[in-house]
């Protein structure tokens, strides 16, 4: 899957966030505990649902729109 599969963005859901796909998990949320410290496996074990790769996805969905969280 690419980046493009696993990113969602839809203006009604999380008003227009980007989120993980098929989720409300916001790739915000994902970069806040990256930045705060959190490992990969830490913030799998507070949202099970996405893998490791929804959250490299968000990673580089970050760098790609030159965001920062």
């Amino acid at each position: 899957m690419s980046m493009a599969d696993r990113i969602h963005i839809d203006k009604k859901i999380c008003n227009g966030k980007p989120v993980i796909n098929g989720t409300r998990i916001s790739v915000q949320i994902i970069m806040e505990f990256l930045n705060a410290g959190d490992s990969q496996s830490d913030i799998l074990k507070q949202y099970p649902k996405p893998g490791k790769a929804d959250i490299q996805a968000a990673i580089q969905f970050t760098e790609k729109q030159k965001f920062t969280y």
